[in-house]
């Protein structure tokens, strides 16, 4: 089944000949290597490229072993480019290529060349791309499906799909998978026999048993304000380890560079600073996330939630907590400070909206709840609250927009309705 990916389709067709080296990472199956090798490619060939004109080689084939060899792939390469025309260099898994830094900075100075690499993320990080070509290499990151990319492929109403994509997630296999044990099996071996794998072998990892504990503690915490000193006094009071609190915070960097996880850090709204720690912890795919807790907790709220800062980062929004402060008086009229958060505040430039996660508003009660933070923000960008239910989009009095999460998930322009 084919899974269209305009999003970032348009992404690398608005970096192509921009004189740096496209590179595609993202969390391992989340379908780097289609987006490029088929998507792409045949995007070429349907604007006039001339298919001897892309040079696509997938380095993890057996038959390609000698091209992991730099002086042999770049004599094959240079063979291969006998006019002034362009051509497009598509490189698969290029960690498995010999001095692959050497390799691709060389292409660089071949003029009428446009590259592009994905690679595994073991051994081939963002983090490593930035030190590695300084400045030269521009990042493509591709998350697993969208929702609205999960549906066009899902055989099945919205309704059915939301519970499907809020257990089993985005990774692009899973969406033709029949039965659930398929998809259980699947997930729950990837996570084991890969991720895992990749990170302990990456950072020579000896303490494999806290790193496991670490994730199954930070899968069990999304959408709750935590800390790396919070999470240690959690080893030492229920898991009764002694691992130390750098080994803590170590281990959460070595899961955010392979891209199980990432931050929202607090935002301190009227303050406009950002606050340090407590911050709070999303896995990149759900389906990911409730296969490391044996799909023993799939809590609907916490997951519609980490659902949604998924789709704002996909959006291209950076993504934080908010913290707003209310002055109130206590019963003796002494004035106090109250802390009041806000689920995300998504910033793009010079655009900006309050999103508050709230799955129902069974009550007045629970709607005036969901609504104070917002309700304590005095500027005039956008406040939202994204509600499980199905619903109409409303816009209340003091400026504040309710809407469904199919409407949100499923409308690229959902945050201006």
């Amino acid at each position: 089944m084919v899974i269209k990916r305009d999003k970032y389709l348009q992404e690398l067709v608005d970096r192509m000949h921009n004189g740096m080296i496209k590179v595609i990472t993202g969390i391992r199956r989340s379908g780097k290597s289609y987006l490029v090798f088929q998507i792409f490619r045949e995007y070429l060939k349907n604007n006039g490229v001339d298919e001897t004109h892309i040079i696509a080689i997938e380095l993890d084939q057996r038959k390609n072993k000698q091209y992991r060899d730099p002086d042999v792939i770049l004599d094959y390469i240079e063979s291969l480019i006998v006019d002034k025309k362009d051509y497009y260099i598509l490189l698969d898994e290029v960690q498995m290529l010999d001095d692959f830094e050497e390799v691709l900075n060389s292409l660089l100075h071949i003029v009428n060349v446009d590259i592009y690499v994905t690679g595994s993320n073991s051994k081939f990080l963002s983090k490593d791309i930035i030190t590695e070509f300084r400045g030269r290499g521009d990042e493509v990151h591709v998350y697993p499906l969208s929702f609205k990319e999960f549906m066009t492929a899902y055989d099945g109403d919205r309704y059915r799909g939301w519970a499907d994509y809020m257990t089993y997630g985005g990774l692009p296999l899973t969406v033709d998978m029949r039965t659930e044990e398929q998809k259980i099996n699947y997930l729950t071996r990837l996570f084991e026999e890969t991720y895992i794998i990749d990170i302990i072998e990456r950072n020579h990892i000896e303490k494999v048993q806290e790193l496991n504990d670490l994730i199954n503690i930070l899968a069990s915490a999304i959408g709750s304000l935590t800390n790396p000193s919070k999470i240690n006094a959690t080893f030492k009071s229920v898991i009764q380890s002694d691992i130390s609190l750098n080994t803590v915070r170590q281990y959460i960097e070595y899961l955010k560079d392979a891209f199980i996880i990432s931050e929202a850090n607090r935002y301190d709204v009227k303050g406009r600073k950002y606050i340090g720690t407590p911050l709070k912890y999303y896995f990149e795919d759900t389906g990911l996330r409730n296969a490391r807790l044996g799909f023993r907790q799939i809590e609907e709220t916490h997951l519609m939630e980490n659902i949604i800062y998924n789709e704002l980062r996909i959006r291209g929004f950076q993504v934080d907590v908010g913290m707003v402060q209310k002055r109130t008086r206590n019963e003796y009229q002494r004035q106090e400070k109250k802390q009041l958060e806000v689920d995300f505040v998504a910033n793009l430039g010079s655009r900006r909206y309050y999103i508050q996660s709230a799955f129902r508003l069974p009550d007045a009660e629970k709607e005036k709840q969901e609504k104070e933070s917002l309700l304590n923000i005095s500027d005039s960008f956008k406040k939202i609250i994204i509600v499980k239910d199905v619903m109409n989009v409303q816009h209340d009095q003091d400026g504040i927009t309710t809407m469904s999460i199919y409407d949100f998930l499923l409308n690229e322009n959902s945050l201006e309705m």
